[in-house]
């Protein structure tokens, strides 16, 4: 009952904070310069783990795939087919936003949590500024805009993952793309975006949350880092299953 009664003070707070973010900005053109400071840190940096992690995960898949699925009673295209459709729907998009959730997120915790011990809040509020704005609602939408970018990218590199395994003869260019064009549904691609601009405001959101409320020094900013993670990793499992049933 307890647990009950301090989620849903969480939960409270929480959305009293989500408030005080999505109102006008003070100066518009203040806020977009933070919102594209956002997007370069938050996205523009996160393309080389995107990149490397999706590129050995294609490749991974692949071969699983034709080492264990793939036998005489099957087309050859399986291979490319199979890849591409885990790509999409779900690699790219939501286990794909899970690494970014450790990255993005304590990152996010950590930078406000820090803002928070040091009176740098307290100081933007003295000065009337609402620092919940200011600080947060940039990076909510600077990883919202730049999160199907993102995704765009790690699909591709996965398939290109999938193709370097003919390199060492695991598979053939032909099988690949033929599973590859095999009925593709432009739906599956839209129903990434989808999830991976709702995991960006998951990410933000909670993190921010964290590093905006964290009491004490920097202990409780470390701990605050580790919560934010480990929050937005579930919720993000968690409304993964919905958005999934919803979607397809």
């Amino acid at each position: 009952m307890l647990l009950i009664g301090k989620g849903l003070t969480q939960l409270g707070r929480y959305l009293q904070l989500m408030g005080r973010v999505f109102s006008q900005p003070d100066r518009w053109r203040m806020f977009m310069k933070q919102y594209v400071t956002e997007m370069f840190q938050l996205g523009y940096n996160s393309i080389p783990i995107v990149l490397i992690i999706s590129f050995f995960i294609g490749a991974v898949i692949c071969l699983q795939i034709k080492l264990n699925i793939q036998s005489a009673w099957m087309p050859r295209m399986v291979v490319g087919y199979t890849t591409r459709e885990i790509m999409l729907l779900e690699f790219s998009s939501s286990i794909m936003c899970l690494i970014l959730a450790g990255k993005v997120g304590s990152n996010i915790a950590s930078e406000i949590g820090t803002m928070r011990i040091t009176q740098q809040i307290d100081a933007l509020d003295i000065m009337g500024v609402n620092s919940a704005n200011y600080l947060i609602l940039p990076k909510i939408v600077g990883l919202m805009t730049i999160m199907p970018i993102l995704v765009t990218f790690s699909v591709c590199s996965g398939i290109i993952g999938a193709y370097a395994t003919t390199l060492i003869g695991a598979t053939y260019v032909s099988e690949l793309n033929e599973g590859f064009r095999y009925d593709f549904n432009q739906w599956f691609f839209w129903c990434g975006m989808i999830k991976a601009i709702f995991y960006a405001f998951v990410i933000t959101s909670v993190s921010s949350y964290k590093g905006y409320t964290v009491e004490g020094g920097s202990v409780e900013v470390g701990k605050a880092s580790t919560d934010a993670v480990v929050h937005s990793s579930i919720l993000v499992l968690f409304s993964d299953v919905f958005l999934t049933n919803i979607l397809t």
